[in-house]
């Protein structure tokens, strides 16, 4: 118990600002990340008595970043911080980022006194209703003894399926006053409902029944016990498997039966898969992702295996849905399923074959600046089995989906629900606040990158042991394809750079920029063995990026 726990066990009246805090203590809460004003002077000197740690940044949204990845990483809520007005509006994308990826969050934002005003509107918007359409619950609190329940109720939203963002305002006024400590709701452990055996039998039968059955692993399947449930499934039958960019680890993709990521909407070989299947066994749909296949009334059956039903539109509309834990549900499938002789993996093999020969083509490419698949390459062959790699947004997201093997649930962070720049860095933050014994590299373009730069110093400030690979071609790569890919003319995406070498060393970091190509890797593992921030500037040449639509 922390000594503001203490202090509130053996008093009657408390103050609201430490009735905030201890219920995050009860809840688990280890870090809030963000920037505190003056509205939330209170609860800052509430947080200095908790074991929670505060972790100033430079920037709301750099805040709200790192509260959402280590939601994503945990399962358990992050926590971010800011005052009210123009705090509260830097939290908006990264409300949007954690609600549309499924990642538990909680933002705290101050407000003016709201019993009495002398301030007139100065600085006051409604965040609350601002908050509604990015979150799953938002609200203002109008007296301390309602604390302990709207923080339970904020948290139990916020964790339970499908996780995302949710945000408290926590008036000046309100902060401050005294009440009588209300009771608090400690937290319980909810298990999620099983499906109903009916609908295992059924879709045990269809997956019997099935000629050329493959399995999709999505985002919503990216937790512990479902990997080890499904990796099972796969042993077990035999049965092929590609992922969705989210789903990307959940089984060790150096498996045999692994087929590729689908990296894009069309015109990738791994879509070639879903074309020869008859069935699809989709695992953790989450329909923010870009669908790997569109169902027609005559052609392949979905079954759809997830915590939620599907959300059926004019592209998706499964045959057979099994509802409820998606770890327990393969389980039972894994129980009573029998391997038929009629499965004919045959065309997946093909399949298999030319993705595998796109993975490793020009992996070894000595051309300066690097090419992307030398890259992805040569960062696979340095970072660990269970190395999280955190990605900015841009090609090389799609470079990095396709080509990078992820052998663990939750080593490559790539944002395919919003996919917003800017987060790659101060996720890499959230997650070496997570697992600081492991190595932890952010991949971020240079237009990317400068967006949260300032997160640097947090990094230094911190302590954390984070490496950035910072790949610079002067310009918005991905919008540049895009352009090009639409027949415009290529103008208007370019822009000038700082010398990031001394940048990175004017915030207390190392510097590095690769020279030559055999320099990267190299590079990279001298900064994994050494710990504390580096940053690494490498060239990049997206000529490739021509190659990406075509089969």
């Amino acid at each position: 118990m922390s000594a503001l726990s203490e202090k509130a066990a053996t008093q009657g009246p408390a103050k609201a600002s430490d009735l905030m805090i201890e219920a995050l203590e009860r809840e688990g809460v280890e870090y809030i990340f963000g920037i505190p004003g003056e509205e939330n002077l209170d609860l800052l000197e509430s947080l200095r008595h908790s074991k929670i740690k505060l972790i100033i940044t430079r920037h709301e949204q750099g805040a709200g970043f790192m509260a959402a990845t280590v939601g994503r990483l945990t399962g358990k809520l992050g926590v971010c911080l800011s005052t009210l007005g123009p705090g509260a509006t830097n939290f908006m994308t990264a409300a949007a980022y954690a609600q549309l990826g499924a990642m538990p969050m909680m933002m705290i934002t101050g407000q003016k006194p709201i019993k009495t005003s002398k301030q007139a509107r100065f600085q006051i918007i409604d965040v609350v209703d601002m908050m509604g359409p990015v979150t799953k619950y938002t609200q203002q609190i109008v007296h301390g003894a309602n604390i302990p329940s709207a923080v339970r109720e904020a948290v139990r939203l916020a964790e339970e399926e499908r996780p995302g963002a949710v945000h408290l305002e926590l008036p000046e006024d309100i902060a401050d006053e005294q009440v009588d400590k209300p009771f608090f709701f400690n937290p319980e452990a909810a298990r999620r409902p099983a499906a109903e055996e009916k609908a295992i039998r059924r879709a045990v039968a269809m997956i019997e029944a099935a000629e050329r059955p493959l399995l999709l692993v999505g985002a919503g399947a990216n937790r512990k016990r479902t990997s080890n449930m499904l990796t099972q499934f796969v042993e077990q039958t035999g049965i092929p498997f590609i992922c969705t960019q989210m789903g990307k680890g959940v089984i060790d993709e150096r498996h045999d039966q692994y087929m590729g990521t689908a990296a894009l909407s069309a015109n990738d070989s791994v879509h070639d898969a879903v074309a020869a299947a008859d069935l699809i066994i989709n695992v953790g749909h989450d329909v923010i992702e870009k669908p790997p296949f569109f169902m027609s009334s005559d052609g392949f059956k979905v079954l759809h295996i997830s915590f939620a039903s599907a959300e059926v539109d004019s592209i998706y509309f499964p045959q057979l849905e099994v509802v409820g834990d998606i770890a327990n549900a393969v389980w039972q499938i894994n129980e009573s399923i029998t391997v038929q002789q009629q499965w004919d993996f045959t065309t997946f093999r093909d399949v298999q074959k030319k993705v595998e020969s796109h993975t490793t083509e020009k992996s070894d490419d000595p051309r300066f600046p690097l090419c992307p698949q030398r890259l992805v390459a040569d960062v696979r062959a340095a970072m660990p089995e269970d190395g999280i790699i955190c990605l900015d947004n841009g090609m090389y997201k799609i470079w990095f989906a396709r080509n990078y093997k992820a052998y663990q649930p939750n080593t490559i962070l790539l944002d395919n629900a919003l996919a917003t720049m800017g987060a790659g860095l101060p996720s890499a933050i959230g997650a070496a606040f997570v697992y600081p014994e492991r190595k932890i590299l952010a991949i971020c373009g240079d237009g990317g990158f400068m967006m949260n730069s300032q997160e640097l110093e947090t990094a230094v400030r911190t302590r954390r042991d984070v490496t950035t690979l910072l790949l610079r071609d002067d310009s918005y790569g991905m919008i540049r394809w895009k352009q090009d890919e639409a027949g415009f003319q290529d103008w208007g995406l370019e822009f000038g750079n700082p010398d990031f070498v001394a940048y990175a060393e004017s915030y207390g970091a190392n510097g590095y920029r690769v020279e030559k190509t055999d320099d990267l890797r190299a590079i990279l593992e001298s900064c994994l063995a050494q710990g504390g921030v580096n940053l690494i500037e490498c060239p990049i040449d997206y000529a490739e990026n021509s190659s990406l639509a075509k089969k």
